[in-house]
């Protein structure tokens, strides 16, 4: 049994490592181009409540910038204010066209802040955006505690979905 824990232990640390690494084989020059082209996937790892536990995330969780669109498909943990009529419309997912969106470059990180303008729940997204292509999410909601993600950023890939 104890075998089988540190195995799983391992495992968990090599597949961390190796999406650390993919992140990290960005360069500034490619991180500002997708930046300002707008053409970049913000991919969630880890989310981080703010009341509770922070937990690892299966890969398909992400946040599409696409030139006029952006397309959330995140999860949500915390206290919601109101719950949602259905349940399926959990999450932060949603599909937003008329947004506010404010790239600035410091000496650390692009910091970058969306603001949807056709989505009721979300009020803003504050993304920071690191050289090496680690990135944070934070989201702003109107009927839920504000929750956080850490990632990383890749080039964008047309997928084809929508958040609903």
């Amino acid at each position: 049994m104890k075998s089988i824990k540190i195995f799983l232990l391992l495992s968990v640390s090599v597949l961390g490592a190796s999406l650390i690494t993919k992140a990290q084989d960005k360069k500034p020059g490619e991180i500002k181009t997708m930046i300002e082209s707008r053409n970049y996937i913000f991919k969630a790892q880890m989310a981080n409540p703010q009341n509770g536990s922070s937990r690892q995330l299966t890969p398909e969780y992400d946040l599409t910038i696409s030139g006029d669109t952006i397309i959330s498909y995140l999860p949500y943990f915390g206290r919601a204010y109101v719950a949602p009529t259905n349940p399926s419309e959990g999450g932060i997912k949603f599909t937003s066209t008329k947004f506010e969106y404010n790239p600035v470059k410091d000496e650390k990180a692009w910091k970058i802040t969306i603001k949807p303008k056709d989505d009721r729940e979300v009020q803003q997204l504050f993304l920071e955006v690191f050289d090496n292509g680690r990135a944070t999410l934070q989201v702003i909601s109107t009927n839920r505690q504000g929750i956080s993600f850490t990632g990383y950023v890749e080039e964008g890939k047309p997928k084809g979905r929508r958040a609903f």
